[in-house]
C-alpha cells in the first residue's frame, strides 16, 4: 500500500510517520528545501513514541521517498494527503491537479482545519475532508467530512493504521472538534487581555482538572456524572440557568493587537522557553503514550482504539521457540537509571505467558468459558540493559507441559539479539468457578502437548531451575 503526502509540515509529518510505521510505502511532495529534514526529525519522534503505544510489534516499516514533482509522488497511490497552507485558492489549484494526476480508486484526503469539502470541491476536484489532531502519529481522532460513500470507503483504510475516523453528519466551518477549540481560544484570549490569568496559569486550569477527564470519558459523559445518581437529566435542571449568567465572551473576541499577541507571547516564552519544540515535542509524546496506555487497560477513549488495532496487528510465530513478544520498549518502562525497570521485566514475562496461553487455545473465550492457567512461582534473571526504545523480542520454550502444571522459560532478546534477561514461571491450571486446580480441557492439552513434545529435545536452558543468589 501507498500514501502519498502533499505537503511536509508539522501535519503533513505526522500523516507520513502514521502510515509509515504502520507499513505503508510513503510517497512525499513538498518544495520546501528543509522538507526532508523536518520530517525526518517528526518521523524520529514517531519511532520513538507510536510503538509504545502497542504490546504487539508494528509491522515493518515501509519506504519513505522524496519527490520534486508532484504526478511521481502520487503514481499508484492508495491515499493521498493534503496538508499544505490554509488558504483556499491555494488548496483549489492543488487539489484540481491531484485530482486529475491520482489514481481513480485513490482516497484525496485534505487536512483542513476549517474549510468545507463544497468549498475544497467548488473548482472540480474530489477530495474529502480527513482532518487529523497533532500528533497525528499517537492521536487517533480524523474528522471525515464529504461525499458519503468516498468516507465510507476511507473509514476502514484510517482503522487499519490505528485510527479512528469519526463521521460528520453535515458540513460545517471548523467540523466538529476545532469548533470546541475556538470557543475555548476565545475565552482563554480575553482572560489574558483581561489580566485575570497568565498563559501558564490557563494551561494548568486545564491539565489539572478538566483536560484529564475529557480525555476518557468527554463532555457528556462527564457531565452526566456531575447529575449524579438523578443523572443528566439533573445537572441540565442544576446548571441550566448558568448558560444565562455572563461567564463568557464566545462572540465577544478581542482586537488581535501587536500589544496581545506581545504579551502572550511573552508569557509563553516565559512558561516554556527553556525547552526547544523537539524537547517539547518528546515530553507531549511521552505524557500522551503513558495516558493512552492507561486507557488502554480499560479499552476507554483512545485507549480503546489502541487496543483493537493491536488486536488485529500480525502475530508472529516460530516453529521451534514460539516468539510470545516483539514489541519496542516505552519510555514508561525505565527509571532513574536510565534503563527498563525490573517491574517491566516481570510485565514482559506476563505478556508473554498470555501469548502463549492464546497459542494453545487458553486465550479470552478460554476465560470467559471459566477456566484459565494461575502463576504461582516466577523467576526472573537480569542479564543485560535495556532501554527506551530497543526492540524486544521474547521466544518461549516449554519445561512442562503435562497435567495441570505448564512450566514455562522465557528468553528476552534486546539489541543484536542479545539475550537480555530470562523469566521463569510455573503455572497451574484452574477452574475458575471453583477457583481449585483441574485438568484443562482436550483441545488446549494437545496444543500444549505437542509444544512440550517439541521442546523436550531441546537443552535445559540456562538459569532454569534457580533460586535467587544460586551460585552459577
Amino acid at each position: 500500500m501507498k500514501a502519498a503526502i502533499i505537503g511536509g509540515g508539522v501535519i503533513g509529518g505526522g500523516w507520513a510517520a502514521r502510515f509509515l510505521l504502520n507499513g505503508w510505502d510513503v510517497a512525499v511532495f513538498d518544495p520546501d528545501p528543509e522538507a526532508e529534514r523536518k520530517i525526518g526529525e517528526v518521523i524520529a519522534n514517531a519511532r520513538r513514541s507510536l510503538p509504545a503505544l502497542y504490546d504487539t510489534a508494528l509491522p515493518a516499516e515501509g519506504n519513505l521517498s522524496f519527490h520534486s514533482e508532484m504526478a511521481d509522488a502520487v503514481q499508484n497511490a492508495n491515499w493521498i494527503q493534503e496538508s499544505i497552507p490554509e488558504r483556499l485558492d491555494l488548496k483549489h489549484r492543488i487539489l484540481g491537479d491531484l485530482s486529475e494526476l491520482a489514481p481513480e480508486t485513490a482516497v484525496i484526503g485534505s487536512s483542513t482545519s476549517g474549510f468545507k469539502p463544497s468549498e475544497l470541491n467548488e473548482k472540480g476536484a474530489r477530495a474529502i475532508v480527513a482532518h487529523p489532531f497533532n500528533p497525528v502519529y499517537l492521536l487517533p481522532l480524523i474528522e471525515l467530512v464529504g461525499d458519503a460513500g468516498a468516507c465510507e470507503n476511507a473509514a476502514p483504510v484510517l482503522r487499519s493504521i490505528g485510527m479512528f475516523p469519526l463521521m460528520v453528519r453535515k458540513e460545517i466551518d471548523a467540523h466538529i472538534a476545532d469548533r470546541f477549540l475556538e470557543a475555548v481560544w476565545r475565552e482563554a484570549l480575553w482572560l489574558v487581555k483581561d489580566g485575570i490569568a497568565t498563559t501558564e496559569e490557563i494551561d494548568e486550569a486545564i491539565r489539572m482538572g478538566f483536560g484529564i477527564r475529557w480525555a476518557q470519558m468527554g463532555l457528556f459523559e462527564t457531565y452526566r456524572i456531575a447529575g449524579g445518581e438523578a443523572g443528566m437529566k439533573h445537572f441540565m435542571a442544576q446548571f441550566g440557568p448558568a448558560l444565562k449568567w455572563p461567564w463568557t465572551k464566545l462572540m465577544d473576541v478581542p482586537e488581535f493587537t501587536d500589544e496581545l499577541v506581545d504579551l502572550i507571547a511573552g508569557q509563553s516564552d516565559a512558561q516554556s522557553g527553556h525547552m526547544s519544540i523537539r524537547e517539547l515535542e518528546r515530553l507531549r509524546d511521552d505524557n500522551l503514550v503513558g495516558m493512552m496506555r492507561a486507557l488502554k487497560k480499560t479499552g476507554s477513549g483512545a485507549g480503546g482504539v489502541i487496543q483493537r488495532h493491536e488486536a488485529d496487528l500480525p502475530k508472529p510465530e516460530a516453529p521451534d521457540l514460539p516468539i510470545t513478544g516483539d514489541r519496542k520498549i516505552p519510555v514508561s518502562w525505565t527509571d532513574y537509571n536510565g534503563h527498563m525497570n525490573e517491574t517491566h521485566y516481570l510485565e514482559a514475562g506476563s505478556l508473554a505467558t498470555d501469548r502463549f496461553m492464546e497459542l494453545i487455545g487458553a486465550d479470552a473465550n478460554y476465560i470467559a468459558s471459566g477456566k484459565s492457567y494461575f502463576t504461582i512461582e516466577t523467576h526472573v534473571r537480569y542479564l543485560s540493559e535495556l532501554h527506551a526504545g530497543n526492540r524486544l523480542t521474547i521466544r518461549t520454550q516449554v519445561l512442562k507441559g503435562e497435567g495441570k502444571k505448564l512450566h514455562l522459560f522465557h528468553f528476552l532478546y534486546g539489541p543484536d539479539d542479545t539475550l537480555a534477561a530470562t523469566v521463569e514461571t510455573l503455572l497451574l491450571h484452574v477452574d475458575l468457578t471453583t477457583r481449585a486446580s483441574s485438568l484443562p480441557d482436550q483441545a488446549v492439552a494437545e496444543k500444549l502437548g505437542a509444544y512440550h513434545q517439541a521442546h523436550a529435545a531441546l537443552e535445559q536452558p540456562e538459569g532454569a531451575g534457580r533460586s535467587v543468589g544460586q551460585k552459577a
